[in-house]
């Protein structure tokens, strides 16, 4: 075979990872590689900020299961990055971010646009690699990718010299991955599966709590099976929304700070907690001694170091989320112990204490006529979309209200910074995701001050012709930190008050966009049907009550049971 040169080789190796879009931004130490693109069907979407790049590889990623890959360059372009990769590394996603770096005679001596890249990124990657040698780059990507996909996914940075990748190498032979020090388990141990099945046939008041590591080993099918065959109510992470459908009787929600009324009084009473991909973030717990008080806790995850971590747990399952859930369901399909109708009838009770928590404090809010409500218009959002939209958001009151008032009945259409929390993730991520999906509607759920940490993206979306829609939710405040503000520091509106916005209508109209507003509710309708009915990318600007707070709320410190109520 004739030999290529590495950035020929890196593009080959990525269309045999099966890479169809590539996100990123070009410079001097990474040149070769976009030229190399140039003559591939790799289709390679230069976006307006190097965050935006990888924050739209992550959102394709969340919402295919596939890999996402970002290219970026040497210097800043690598450390514009960093945000977004610990984005992705909180939140598992699975990416491969390419990052160019000066040639190996000059790492170490301050070149322009030189910095540690591996060494700065150690802490948010789930691995990283400095190629020094041409020869390593495939062998090199292809274990990325391998690291990225399996077990516990994640992103993993591959830094590569503008020497490096310019030598001429032969392509070499695929073998299959073998890493000693890396092999993840995904089969569960038997004897432990038996013993949670055992204790779950003996819960009177059973609750299985997910997390985001439903949705990303795919178990989502099983889960609902184990659900509805023992009649166990089902609550949600923020991460974990879609991994159960959100309108089946037996869904209560999200729970934790911003969880309903009733997920968080169930997981304080309940006398089994079954914990599926899930890692009892302090967003979810609140006061630890005060969490599942009373509760046996099975917990199922692929990683093993998250296992007792902040909760200590009685039946630790370390597997894959669907072969264990695949485990159990046949437990309890060939267990002569198991009778359907005596375990179903057996929690019913227990359902209906939850029923009348529900009922005693829905998730509300309080109308006040043309003033627009937020929730009111996340509820026309999915009354018009019927549910099935991909909802990307910013971060803060906007994401909260979306995950509340928003029903996900289906895994990979919830795109969101669930650890991180970080601004500006929805609107890359939005085109990341529409890209993966032209056909589909998706929508990022906007403040107006997060929607302005990438709003340049608005020119990515344009240029590739991916007619995302906007819902900003106005209030001319930094939301969610006013809300603490307001409730916590006698109204002292520190750095929150934002009395100067841009127009977005007439912003989405400089870039080639649609603007829309809303000022009363009268009006909320009727802009989001145009929205939707319309073949560009829009902006919707929903000028909403200032003051609104998210409820539910759990104040720091307290139990999810002390929550602060409409």
């Amino acid at each position: 075979m004739d030999k290529i040169n590495g950035s020929q080789a890196i593009i080959r190796c990525l269309q045999e990872e099966g890479v169809k879009i590539i996100f990123g931004f070009p410079g001097g130490a990474i040149i070769d590689l976009f030229d190399a693109l140039m003559d591939s069907d790799i289709t390679n979407v230069l976006v307006r900020h190097e965050q935006g790049a990888v924050h739209a590889a992550d959102g394709l990623a969340r919402v295919t299961g596939e890999v996402g890959v970002a290219l970026l360059t040497s210097g800043p372009g690598a450390t514009n990055g960093v945000t977004a990769i610990a984005t992705a590394y909180c939140d598992s996603i699975p990416m491969v971010i390419l990052t160019g770096q000066v040639p190996t005679p000059l790492i170490g001596n301050d070149a322009f646009q030189e910095v540690d890249i591996v060494g700065i990124t150690r802490p948010c990657t789930k691995h990283n690699y400095l190629v020094k040698d041409a020869k390593d780059l495939v062998p090199t990507l292809r274990e990325a990718f391998h690291i990225a996909r399996t077990g516990r996914p994640g992103p993993v940075l591959v830094d590569l010299p503008k020497d490096v990748v310019a030598k001429m190498i032969d392509f070499p032979e695929k073998k299959p991955i073998r890493m000693q020090t890396y092999q993840p388990n995904y089969e569960p141990h038997q004897g432990q599966i038996e013993k949670a099945c055992k204790k779950i046939l003996k819960a009177k008041n059973p609750v299985l709590y997910v997390g985001g590591g439903v949705i990303l080993s795919n178990a989502h099918e099983e889960l609902t099976e184990l659900a509805r065959k023992l009649n166990i109510p089902v609550t949600m992470t923020l991460m974990g929304l879609g991994g159960f459908p959100g309108t089946d009787p037996l869904s209560m929600g999200m729970l934790g700070m911003h969880g309903s009324y009733a997920a968080n009084m169930a997981v304080a009473n309940c006398d089994l907690l079954i914990a599926v991909g899930a890692r009892f973030d302090d967003r979810v717990t609140g006061r630890l001694d005060a969490f599942a008080p009373h509760a046996t806790i099975i917990h199922i995850d692929i990683d093993p170091t998250s296992i007792s971590k902040n909760v200590k747990v009685d039946i630790p399952i370390v597997a894959d989320c669907k072969h264990a859930l695949t485990a159990m369901n046949t437990w309890f399909n060939t267990s002569s112990d198991f009778n359907r109708e005596q375990v179903a009838a057996s929690h019913e009770p227990w359902r209906a204490t939850i029923d009348g928590w529900a009922t005693k404090h829905p998730m509300t809010y309080i109308d006040e006529g043309e003033i627009i409500k937020p929730q009111f218009v996340i509820q026309k959002l999915d009354e018009l979309t019927h549910g099935d939209a991909i909802i990307t958001t910013e971060v803060g009151q906007n994401q909260m209200w979306a995950a509340q008032f928003y029903k996900f009945n289906k895994p990979r259409q919830w795109a969101t910074s669930g650890g991180l929390g970080t601004m500006g993730y929805g609107l890359p991520a939005a085109i990341g995701a529409k890209m993966a999906f032209p056909d589909k509607t998706v929508v990022d759920v906007a403040g107006d001050g997060s929607i302005q940490m990438n709003i340049q993206e608005l020119a990515t979306a344009k240029q590739y012709k991916c007619p995302v829609k906007v819902v900003i939710l106005n209030n001319n405040y930094l939301g969610m930190v006013r809300q603490w503000q307001e409730l916590f520091y006698n109204k002292r509106y520190a750095g929150t008050v934002m009395d100067v916005t841009p127009d977005f209508v007439m912003l989405a109209q400089a870039y080639g966009a649609v603007g829309l507003r809303a000022t009363k509710t009268s009006e909320v309708e009727a802009v989001l049907k145009e929205a939707l009915a319309t073949d560009n990318t829009v902006i919707m600007d929903f000028v909403i009550a200032r003051e609104e707070c998210v409820f539910p709320m759990v104040p720091a410190g307290k139990a999810t049971t002390e929550m602060l109520l409409v």
